[in-house]
């Protein structure tokens, strides 16, 4: 008896137009897939003959509906697609670490998840068109990419591999991919080196490979230099200025216009100082105070005037408004404007005459509410450039320079910072890791960046510059009752499905979260921000807490800061780094002589907006990855020796834990704990097999690093003992209190730079 062969049953034979439906309907749903006739036979087990599937394979072809790919196959047109299917929309991609993304989609509240099986060419960032639908059993929508339309990162850096008959540029990361290019041009580089690579052709090949070239050789890998420069690529930064642009800058005068200074008020007699982080370079704020003669207090937050040297459709404005932002890794800075113009000619330097763009507050001296508020060109000057040590030991001391003007500022901020929280206002403010370097780059120290009062001070006075001036362009609208197109940084309210989510995840920790509005949600969370400072268990809550929040973004849709628990709300006060500011600025003055009524075009000003979001984004992303990089390379010197550290995660194959001093997140393997257990219903515990014993997030341990690994920014732990409450709850001996922070050597100081995020 002759065994049939293993497969499809062969099923019944089509007609010539049922035999096109079919072919069509199998194209669709697999979109991204290529198929030769004797495959789709096979997949769709009908009795057609080969000659008949490949005549009706040409028929599709001709009609547009599928096309014939460069190795003989078939593969569904993407535009017939696109124009047929209700179920595509446009959206930018959001990138997981695992390599699988969400799609954002504007005007829809639910993102659409994509598997890593069906991302294709497209990365982190990218405008793509996706097909998506609801799969059975499942309430969230699924996905897959079908079109990328707009290219976030172009150029990649990776390892040359080179072989017998081709080259390959390996790229790593969350999307690993391999990128071909000429053996013949290599640019000098050798085996192993890091080079930049420009993709040329976004079509893979059946291996899965794009082509491309190599524009820059950096060298061999491992050092820090290279991989800094690396994470700044990879997110789709340019680490030089084109020629043009640096040309642009240097041509702009060093001397202030004298018919210019005529045009603008003239603060330069007023008493006024900037106070910045130690290290800083660009000082784009400034404080400037006096007493009126209504006996008013006058407090003037003084931005650099950058739009008055970066004018529309320049070199330098076309830069500024690709890069949008400056990023900020642990041992540099990738500016968005050339040093010329932010270390220069707008850096509110001590002693020197600056143009600035002003919001001026006129306080009562009893309440200290804004009594008249004014927004203008000015000219000004910086009598002292503080870092925020020395403001902070001028309050600490009362005696030094300008004590009593910084002191009245502290009486006026701490009463603005009082009404924001009455108000709503939500305090996220988390640790910011800080890192002591070595000449050559490398971390001896990891620190926390102390947030003092002057960092506060400064704070304060930002963001009440920032959102008067949202308010100033919405009192105008409804003055004159017309639109006035204007960029405003939003955030949304919090999910309620994600804050139900941490509300049971909390209660489990004994906190309540009260979730009749938004209001109650708002005091919960500064509850638990304030109780995260005593226990380490509740400090867990801290970043679900931040996670069920919305991205705070850039748009012309204003619908308000929930966060900080204002109505209007804008980016006014760092256009040196930021290019939203730039676009404030110009709107703002086009709008302030009355009468006046500017409007941008709308839908140009909304394309901006979600350029400058998207890259903020991308910028965080860089930023994160060089802290991540750098508390890896940090904790190679200590392999073998023994932290301390809380629980901060628990999964199916192991246990993360950061360590106390130094705020590195390694991971436990279960392999590597004291016995055997088991992940508990509700993922908030595990359960020892043995003992019964159970281990909670925020459970305090003792643990080995065993191995870092600098490439896949991977830290492994063993567990060496569980520490008990009443061993944690016990009082430092005599001595010296310990400090937050982690060394290689002696000689520890701290500097750090504030965050001016929101």
């Amino acid at each position: 008896m002759t065994k049939r062969k293993k497969g499809k049953k062969s099923g019944q034979k089509q007609t010539a137009s049922q035999l096109q439906k079919v072919l069509l309907q199998h194209f669709q749903s697999n979109a991204r897939k290529q198929y030769n006739p004797k495959q789709l036979i096979r997949a769709l087990g009908i009795a057609n003959n080969k000659d008949s599937v490949q005549h009706a394979l040409d028929q599709l072809v001709q009609s547009s509906k599928i096309k014939l790919t460069d190795n003989y196959k078939y593969q569904l047109n993407k535009q017939f697609a696109q124009q047929n299917s209700k179920d595509v929309v446009v959206g930018r991609v959001d990138m997981t670490r695992n390599g699988a993304a969400f799609i954002v989609v504007d005007g829809r509240e639910e993102d659409i998840f994509v598997s890593t099986s069906r991302i294709g060419t497209a990365f982190d960032g990218d405008k793509v068109r996706v097909r998506f639908w609801k799969a059975r059993g499942r309430q969230k929508a699924e996905g897959e990419i079908v079109e990328v339309l707009e290219r976030s990162v172009k150029a990649f850096v990776g390892t040359l591999h080179k072989f017998h008959r081709l080259t390959i540029v390996k790229v790593d990361g969350p999307q690993p991919v391999d990128i071909l290019v000429k053996s013949d041009a290599l640019m000098g580089a050798k085996q192993g080196d890091r080079v930049v690579v420009q993709v040329t052709n976004w079509e893979a090949d059946s291996h899965g490979s794009l082509k491309g070239e190599i524009t820059a050789v950096l060298g061999e890998p491992g050092s820090s230099d290279i991989e800094m420069k690396s994470i700044l690529i990879n997110n789709g930064f340019d680490i030089v200025f084109p020629k043009k642009v640096l040309a642009e800058a240097e041509a702009l005068p060093s001397q202030l216009d004298q018919k210019e200074i005529q045009r603008r008020r003239d603060m330069r007699e007023v008493t006024t100082f900037t106070i910045d982080p130690v290290d800083a370079k660009d000082f784009d704020d400034a404080l400037s105070i006096q007493t009126l003669e209504n006996g008013r207090i006058e407090v003037g937050v003084h931005i650099a005037d950058v739009s008055y040297y970066v004018k529309p459709g320049s070199a330098l404005d076309q830069e500024a408004a690709q890069r949008t932002t400056s990023v900020y890794l642990v041992d540099r800075v990738c500016p968005m404007l050339p040093e010329r113009i932010s270390n220069e000619l707008c850096s509110l330097r001590p002693n020197e005459d600056k143009f600035t763009f002003s919001a001026v507050f006129e306080f009562d001296p009893a309440t200290f509410q804004v009594r008249k508020r004014w927004f203008g060109r000015t000219v000004t000057h910086s009598d002292r450039r503080f870092n925020y040590g020395e403001a902070q030991t001028i309050l600490d001391e009362g005696q030094g320079d300008f004590h009593e003007e910084l002191a009245q500022l502290k009486v006026i901020a701490d009463k603005l910072r009082e009404r924001r929280f009455k108000a709503g206002s939500i305090d996220f403010a988390s640790d910011e890791v800080r890192f002591r370097l070595d000449k050559a780059g490398k971390p001896l120290e990891v620190y926390i960046k102390e947030r003092i009062d002057t960092n506060m001070l400064i704070e304060d006075f930002m963001l009440l510059a920032n959102r008067e001036v949202a308010t100033y362009i919405d009192r105008k609208e409804k003055r004159l009752k017309e639109n006035i197109p204007f960029v405003y940084r939003v955030h949304d309210e919090p999910d309620p499905e994600k804050v139900a989510e941490l509300a049971n995840f909390a209660a489990a920790l004994g906190i309540d979260i009260d979730m009749k509005n938004s209001k109650t949600i708002a005091r919960s969370y500064n509850d638990l921000m304030s109780k995260a400072e005593e226990d380490p268990a509740v400090k867990m809550l801290a970043p679900l807490a931040i996670r069920t929040m919305a991205k705070a973004v850039y748009t012309t849709n204003n619908i308000g800061h929930y966060g900080l628990g204002f109505d209007f709300y804008s980016h006014f006060t760092s256009p040196i780094r930021r290019y939203a500011d730039v676009l404030t600025h110009r709107i703002l003055d086009k709008n302030l002589t009355k009468g006046s009524l500017y409007q941008a075009n709308p839908a140009k000003l909304e394309e901006n907006c979600k350029h400058i979001s998207n890259q903020e984004r991308k910028a965080v992303t860089a930023e994160r990855e060089s802290i991540k990089y750098k508390q890896v390379e940090f904790i190679q010197e200590h392999i073998g020796e023994t932290f301390e550290g809380t629980i901060n995660g628990l999964a199916d194959f192991g246990v993360f834990v950061e360590l106390k001093d130094s705020f590195v997140e390694g991971m436990i393997s279960y392999d590597h704990m004291d016995e055997s257990y088991d992940l508990a219903p509700g993922r908030l515990s595990i359960v020892g097999r043995r003992s019964g014993k159970r281990l909670r997030m925020g459970n305090a341990v003792r643990v080995k690093v065993l191995e870092a690994d600098l490439e896949r920014r991977r830290v492994d732990l063993a567990l060496v003992e569980i520490i008990s409450q009443a061993e944690k709850g016990q009082k430092p001996s005599k001595g010296k209190p310990k400090k937050r922070s982690i060394a290689a050597k002696s000689n520890k100081r701290k500097s750090g730079r504030t965050s001016r995020k929101r």
